[in-house]
């Protein structure tokens, strides 16, 4: 190590002579065994941005968006079925157990469906973006965790590298939340509907 014009090189990390891609510590004499990864190893790796030519929509991403209205349709169909039972005291009420049934279950399978679903098509999603020249797309496996996890990590992304674009799987799951919550909320009204009218009918009789 050479002297500046004000005495020696104070101690201090320098670039190593022996390899320019690490910094090696300078002990204000010599040069030591320790050694730390260079500056350029500390910068964080930029994606390339994409061309303007290049897709950032898929029919899988549309898929994974919509693929939660599948146990929705099935909601709508699935007319639950009541039985009463007379309690020890004379008391008429609903069976619980008279909910589980073929709709039911059909309903519940449904779901897990539209879980499995879910996580082929952000797999496909993932490959296909890759293929694409999206470098490291957000990874499939967070679909795992929720469909939506994902759908809002694969925007970030996608908009890195198209900036102006990705956003519509966004909008497409807030409509489909929105679209859910009016459902679920009628079909709400008409499960308790006609529990009341089938109790008090029970109990009339």
């Amino acid at each position: 190590m050479t002297q500046g014009f004000n005495g020696p090189t104070p101690q201090g990390w320098y670039p190593d002579p022996s390899n320019p891609q690490q910094m090696r510590w300078w002990d204000g004499v010599q040069w030591t065994q320790h050694v730390a990864p260079g500056p350029a190893q500390f910068m964080p790796l930029q994606r390339p941005l994409v061309s303007e030519r290049t897709p950032v929509y898929n029919p899988f991403i549309w898929g994974l968006v919509f693929i939660p209205l599948l146990p929705l349709l099935l909601l709508l169909v699935w007319q639950p079925e009541f039985r009463f039972i007379t309690t020890r005291q004379g008391a008429t009420t609903i069976d619980p157990t008279s909910i589980y049934s073929g709709g039911y279950i059909a309903l519940q399978v449904s779901g897990l469906v539209a879980w499995a679903l879910g996580i082929l098509f952000a797999y496909l999603d993932h490959q296909r973006l890759a293929r694409s020249g999206v470098v490291r797309p957000f990874h499939w496996a967070w679909c795992f965790l929720s469909g939506v996890v994902y759908i809002i990590g694969r925007t970030v992304i996608v908009r890195k590298v198209a900036p102006g674009r990705g956003l519509a799987p966004i909008w497409g799951m807030i409509g489909t939340f929105v679209v859910s919550f009016i459902v679920v909320g009628i079909w709400v009204i008409s499960f308790f509907n006609q529990i009341y009218a089938r109790f008090g009918h029970a109990i009339n009789a």
